[in-house]
């Protein structure tokens, strides 16, 4: 099972810190020593970005589809499909390479979800608390090197698997009640080191979310993948993609958008004028109805 999706306000993250320092959300087996941020394995949050090398970098008016559940549609005339990367079928990922579309493969790099195969790698010791929502998923220590371990050997199955990219989810812990202390420049270490790892091994690399690190990974990054930056008035802070000729593929949840269609076409409107890629679409990512903001 997949779980999605992930745009949260401030306000219910706060809300949210109240109840996990409150009810004690971390991991207090005391099987294992937390993670020491300042031993010599500490990642670096002032790494330079890799931006030499052969991957797929997005034009800024990429047509997308975005689909983590059911049986993937490929009826979609458009240039970049993004679907799980442990649960796509391969029959579904050689079709779309025949189709000539292009593939940018989902996981969680910030929370940990007791469903996937590599669930049992994690130590228990980076295990925090609980994902507000979701009782099969706990927030991750990302300073831990043992964590960015886990995700390099999960880009390399994506490389093996066929993406040609990657969206790497959950990476905006700092903001979040994870159960660790997490700073920003915690985040910004590992989010950098993860997508120059993702370029290094010749895939593009979306930034999640984490709005509020936009120009610190602007460099680093192809492309951006957002969830309700409509409905939380934050398009604004997504110029930046636009201007460098990135696209910044947005999904709105809202049911406002879904039943009333003047909303949805003022909402499309503005999406246009802002240059974004914006769908409405399931919570659930099943493909259950899609909007397209595209122009016609």
């Amino acid at each position: 099972m997949i779980t999605h999706p992930r745009g949260v306000s401030c306000a219910l993250a706060l809300l949210v810190l109240v109840c996990s320092t409150a009810c004690g959300g971390g991991d207090d087996d005391g099987d294992d020593d937390p993670f020491d941020p300042g031993s010599d394995t500490e990642l670096d949050p002032e790494i330079p970005p890799v931006t030499s090398g052969t991957w797929y970098r997005p034009p800024v008016a990429t047509t997308w589809q975005w689909q983590l559940q059911g049986d993937v549609n490929l009826a979609y005339d458009v240039a970049l499909y993004e679907l799980d990367l442990f649960e796509t079928p391969a029959s579904v990922i050689s079709a779309l390479k025949a189709s000539g579309r292009r593939l940018l493969c989902y996981f969680s790099a910030g929370s940990w979800e007791d469903f996937r195969p590599d669930a049992g790698q994690f130590p228990s010791s980076v295990l925090g608390a609980v994902y507000f929502g979701f009782p099969d998923e706990r927030w991750l220590d990302v300073r831990s090197p043992e964590v960015m371990t886990i995700m390099k050997a999960r880009l390399d199955l994506a490389v093996q698997r066929g993406c040609d990219g990657v969206e790497a989810d959950n990476v905006d812990g700092f903001e979040n009640p994870t159960g660790f202390p997490l700073t920003a420049a915690d985040q910004l270490a590992f989010n950098r080191t993860l997508y120059n790892e993702a370029h290094t091994r010749g895939l593009a690399v979306a930034m999640k979310n984490d709005v509020g690190q936009v120009a610190d990974l602007l460099a680093y990054v192809d492309l951006h993948v957002n969830e309700r930056c409509h409905e939380l008035d934050e398009c604004t802070l997504l110029d930046p993609f636009v201007v460098q000729g990135k696209p910044v593929l947005n999904a709105e949840y809202l049911q406002l958008y879904v039943a009333d269609a003047a909303a949805r076409d003022a909402m499309c409107a503005a999406a246009r004028e802002s240059g974004l890629r914006t769908l409405v679409l399931p919570e659930d990512l099943d493909d259950s109805f899609r909007f397209s903001c595209a122009p016609p």
